[in-house]
């Protein structure tokens, strides 16, 4: 009898489980349509893991743009020529230092793949300004005196070659150039000096860039209102640059030194979608050496140029943490093209110096005289 019980008992559970199992496959909803990854991807960004370079404004990697650019001091003399790596740069400034000479500063999102950067000079204060409008991780060889407060005062994060371990890690020298024009930088040293340091490469979640551009549906910004400028000579007088506009790219090509003004590197010339020219106040430090003190907070007049055309603007520039804002005559903030941005800041009492050619006729280039 319990032998029966047994079996009828394994039997009803045996029924009930398969019931059970029956309905529920039959309630199981159907599979909703899901959204692939790469689908949310591009929903956020416009573009499979792409974003948009607070450089440029054009699509790059979306892990590379969050990464924090590199500014590196460049020396700018005639001994300093050839020059290495500046084409691969977005952003490239040029400012006075002492003695009419200047130096330059490119910034780089991606500077994977170069062996060769430079060559590297020492830091003005203000040019590290600049780069902490970006907040780029900023890169010289010893530095002005007037610059070693700021330097000290952990408010830039910069590889300086003054610094033994960093000199070792991050710098190298070329035996065929002459002191103080030999030291260079690469790849692999930028690297190993930024995790000797232990930055965060990566920008803050909140960062919000320093440009803002136009977008992928928006026609070029033509500057319809503004003045023909096929030749830029911003006014700086040894090494008297100038710029020419090429209308089939839409680039503004650089000259120096009485010639184009070449990447080594690449061999090719550096060439700009957009130029901002930034009249800034600026005071002699001392007459020993001509340093100065270039304003890079406050407000000035200045002109963007682009496609052809060039515009008054004025900036402004609250604090020293955050960037330089440009305006058009209405007070509203401009907008630039997508692509490479060249600026050029100008002492003050330097406005009289710049000249703007209607077409490339009217100039005569300093080669020529």
């Amino acid at each position: 009898m319990k032998k029966r019980l047994s079996i009828v008992l394994c039997m009803t559970l045996m029924a009930t489980s398969l019931l059970a199992g029956c309905k529920k496959k039959e309630e199981a909803p159907e599979p909703k349509e899901t959204v692939s990854e790469a689908e949310e991807t591009e929903t956020e960004t416009g573009k499979d893991g792409m974003a948009r370079s607070y450089l440029t404004g054009e699509w790059i990697d979306a892990d590379l743009a969050k990464k924090k650019p590199v500014a590196i001091m460049i020396g700018n003399t005639n001994d300093a020529l050839p020059q290495y790596g500046l084409s691969q740069a977005d952003v490239l400034y040029e400012a006075p230092a002492e003695g009419g000479i200047t130096r330059l500063m490119p910034i780089f999102q991606d500077y994977s793949g170069l062996d060769k950067i430079g060559s590297v000079r020492s830091c003005r204060h203000y040019y590290a300004y600049y780069a902490m409008e970006f907040d780029a991780i900023y890169i010289h060889y010893g530095q002005a005196i007037y610059a070693t407060e700021l330097l000290e005062s952990g408010k830039v994060e910069d590889l300086n070659g003054l610094e033994g371990a960093i000199d070792s890690a991050t710098f190298y020298r070329d035996k065929s150039r002459k002191a103080p024009h030999n030291a260079f930088v690469s790849t692999d040293g930028i690297d190993a000096g930024i995790e000797l340091k232990g930055y965060d490469t990566e920008l803050p979640s909140d960062y919000k860039g320093h440009y803002q551009f136009n977008e992928d549906d928006e026609k070029e910004i033509e500057l319809t209102d503004g003045a023909d400028a096929a030749v830029v000579q911003p006014g700086y007088y040894i090494n008297n640059p100038w710029f020419v506009y090429n209308s089939e790219d839409g680039l503004y090509y650089r000259f120096q030194y009485k010639k184009e003004h070449m990447d080594e590197n690449t061999g090719t010339q550096l060439a700009f979608k957009n130029i901002l020219l930034q009249y800034c106040d600026y005071t002699k430090l001392d007459d020993a050496h001509g340093y100065l003190d270039v304003e890079s907070t406050g407000e000035g007049t200045g002109k963007y140029i682009t496609n052809g055309k060039v515009i008054d603007v004025t900036w402004k520039k609250a604090s020293e943490n955050e960037p330089t804002r440009y305006y058009d005559a209405s007070g509203n903030e401009i907008t630039l093209n997508q692509g490479k941005t060249m600026v050029c800041v100008l002492l003050n009492d330097m406005e009289k110096k710049l000249n703007i050619y209607a077409t490339e006729d009217e100039f005569t280039p300093p080669s020529a005289k």
